[in-house]
């Protein structure tokens, strides 16, 4: 799989539950579905947000379960009041806040999000619910390594308020999709996505809740995904 093609086109018939637009893959980042398991090391994961943490709390199950080959090293917050640091005390995961109110520029917030990030040995940069614009500092400390989820099936409804911005729109299918993070915001490769009909009643209360399941269900897998295309790109 290409990662940087488009992605398929959602059907034009609306399926009555949620579903996946993007193909079914193997959650174990060590698993080679065409012959038996391949024992690897876990990918060692460094988790940004700004709120509640919920898809990172998602993330932390499908690796307690055993379905995704990694490990959690640190989660890096920028919200005093942001609730993933408990569910990070929680689970046992260090914690380490960096207020951007306390960095002079983005850069400077970068630097040390990217310092704190080496220092825990990380080599994917997971941002999941991170609220803030990332600079070319954090992106050139790690290369084709830094994954977001946005409630949205880009391209259409990149940056803030995608969900508000589809019910406006009046479109039938919205979503979510996991991509790689460029410095264009939302502009990345995207490797997965899922799609969410949209209920003529639906509110952007009811509406972000349905996506947000999805992607509590697509995240994991497309970690794996990313990890399996850098460990083995496909010849062009």
């Amino acid at each position: 799989m290409d990662l940087t093609s488009t992605p398929r086109k959602i059907p034009r018939t609306i399926p009555r539950t949620d579903a996946l637009v993007s193909p079914q893959s193997a959650l174990l980042a060590g698993t080679d579905q065409s012959s038996s398991p391949i024992i690897r090391a876990p990918i060692v994961l460094g988790v940004m947000a700004s709120g509640s943490g919920s898809n990172f709390e998602a993330i932390a199950e499908a690796i307690s379960k055993g379905v995704l080959n990694a490990r959690i090293a640190v989660v890096i917050y920028n919200n005093p009041q942001a609730k993933v640091a408990q569910r990070a005390q929680r689970l046992g995961i260090p914690a380490v806040l960096l207020d951007h109110r306390q960095f002079s520029s983005r850069e400077s917030l970068d630097d040390a999000i990217a310092a704190q990030l080496m220092e825990y040995q990380v080599n994917w940069v997971i941002m999941a619910g991170w609220m803030r614009r990332v600079t070319e500092r954090l992106l050139s400390a790690f290369p084709r390594r830094i994954l977001n989820i946005h409630p949205s099936l880009l391209p259409s409804f990149p940056g803030i308020r995608s969900v508000e911005q589809a019910l406006n729109a009046g479109v039938k299918i919205t979503g979510c999709s996991v991509h790689f993070v460029e410095l264009v915001i939302d502009s990345g490769p995207i490797i997965m996505q899922a799609a969410v009909p949209v209920a003529p009643d639906d509110t952007v209360e009811t509406l972000q809740a349905r996506i947000q399941v999805q992607e509590h269900r697509i995240f994991p897998a497309a970690i794996a995904l990313a990890a399996q295309q850098v460990s083995h790109p496909t010849a062009s």
